[in-house]
């Protein structure tokens, strides 16, 4: 199997194209069927997944799947998104990775955001069933290495974020900075991840009026779960129903938008909705949604100041030099030991191969001695002295697959495995699309129940299976499993 990535980000396209691209992402590794996780954030859009083998059509094929499947849920031409993404393969991929999840490719370097959404993404892709061995520990390895910078480092020191540079921009706009926030009253709209941060932020900076509007109606949820968090700064805020929304927006000092929904807000609106007319101090809309929670004509309305994620991105204050390269540094060794560790599950997939492909002949073998001479001491004897020969044959082997997995060589050994015993090299586990959750109690049927209740019948009181007596092993069973078994 074939690592690859398929990567839009602002570095090589306008937020408008990544925008596009990234609607309905969340649904493009379902849609497909091979092991992938999509990392989607409100720069960037990008695809891991794992090809049906080792050979460049393969390979093709794979990426011509996931450009189809992004096509067809962004409703661009196949060609303008094949175009739009890079493909990066291998240890290319994965040294992308753990730079992105140490925010060394985002448009604030150093942010940390960006590592929790790497995190979620895997997290998301584990709970639908399409990741696969390879990519959680790929996906792993890129959050440990993010912390391991984070801790080693000091890239990221100043808590830098999208959110915290675009509420910087506005305090400055305002000719007040920081002190700004501190009477300001602000509407957020949306409950996402930046919401979160969003709110997080303007907290920090002990904004005392914040009021959430979710057009879904998730807002007193989102707040609840943030309550004490948000009232231990000083802060208080409150949800919005759609019928306080103009009121509201009267009164904001700051609009911040971050639903990414499917509607804009129009210069009209925020036109009427905040009564510009009446309004004696300026408003200022920052506007963190991908695909834009506002239309860009509200930039054109007086009095109004439109801060968007473009803004960010040229506003945003470089890293000191030193601190990036401390942290390229600790990412150059993280990338080698992932790779080192992925080696050497290489070689112990080819030798658990060779093994079992071994074992296999010995086996046939020994069933044609004990079809001629029985179950005889013979035949005992036999078996003993060909197992015994075929431990000292594997065992160079073995040692060379270790060691040339230690130097890089991995795939020279699992291809001399297919072309001297014409086996094929499977990764354990690894190259499938892992289940999705287990079953909770309440999701089998009355039907399902009553069979699993019908078997335990045959296990002993405490047991694990009727074939193992009770206190050999142990296992906690459904209660509702229980009630039916003891009113048969």
């Amino acid at each position: 199997m074939v690592l690859f990535s398929l990567v839009a980000t602002h570095t090589d396209l306008d937020l408008e194209t990544v925008g596009t691209l990234s609607a309905g992402a969340a649904d493009v590794a379902a849609s497909v069927d091979l092991p992938a996780v999509t990392l989607a954030t409100c720069n960037r859009l990008e695809i891991y997944a794992e090809s049906g083998s080792n050979s460049p059509e393969a390979l093709e094929e794979g990426r011509n799947t996931l450009i189809s499947a992004v096509a067809e849920s962004s409703g661009l031409d196949h060609a303008t998104v094949a175009s739009s993404f890079k493909t990066l393969v291998d240890d290319d991929a994965a040294h992308h990775l753990f730079e992105v999840g140490a925010g060394l490719d985002s448009a604030v370097v150093g942010e940390r955001e960006i590592a929790g959404q790497v995190r979620r993404s895997l997290a998301e892709a584990q709970a639908s069933g399409t990741a696969s061995g390879t990519l959680t520990k790929l996906f792993e390895s890129a959050t440990r290495a993010a912390k391991d910078v984070g801790a080693k480092t000091a890239l990221g020191s100043r808590g830098r974020s999208i959110v915290s540079v675009a509420l910087d921009i506005a305090g400055d706009m305002r000719g007040h900075g920081p002190s700004f926030y501190q009477n300001a009253k602000v509407v957020l709209i949306g409950t996402g991840a930046y919401a979160g941060a969003s709110l997080s932020q303007l907290a920090e900076r002990g904004v005392p009026d914040i009021a959430v509007f979710s057009g879904s109606g998730r807002a007193e949820d989102f707040l609840t779960a943030r309550k004490d968090a948000v009232s231990a700064r000083g802060s208080h805020a409150r949800s919005l129903r759609m019928d306080e929304l103009a009121a509201a927006f009267r009164e904001a000092d700051v609009i911040v938008g971050c639903s990414g929904g499917n509607r804009q807000i129009t210069a009209g609106e925020i036109r009427s909705l905040a009564a510009l007319h009446e309004r004696d101090e300026p408003l200022t809309v920052i506007d963190l949604a991908l695909s834009h929670d506002f239309t860009p004509e509200v930039a054109e309305l007086p009095g109004v100041d439109l801060i968007t994620l473009e803004s960010v991105k040229i506003a945003a204050p470089d890293e000191t030099s030193a601190s990036v390269d401390d942290a390229r540094a600790v990412i150059a060794e993280s990338v080698q030991q992932y790779l080192a560790e992925r080696a050497e599950r290489t070689a112990d997939d080819a030798i658990v191969t060779l093994r079992k492909h071994v074992q296999s002949l010995l086996d046939e073998e020994m069933d044609k001695v004990r079809k001629h001479h029985g179950c005889t001491a013979a035949a005992e004897e036999v078996e003993f002295g060909l197992r015994r020969i075929v431990r000292k044959l594997l065992h160079t082997p073995t040692v060379r697959a270790r060691e040339l997995a230690a130097d890089g060589r991995g795939d020279e050994y699992v291809a001399a495995l297919q072309t001297i015993f014409g086996v094929e090299v499977a990764a354990a586990e690894d190259s499938r699309r892992q289940a999705g959750p287990r079953r909770r109690p309440e999701d089998f049927s009355a039907a399902e129940l009553a069979h699993m209740a019908a078997y335990l019948q045959q296990v002993p009181d405490g047991g694990f299976c009727r074939h193992h007596r009770a206190g050999e092993f142990s296992i906690a069973r459904f209660q509702a499993v229980e009630a039916v078994r003891k009113s048969a």
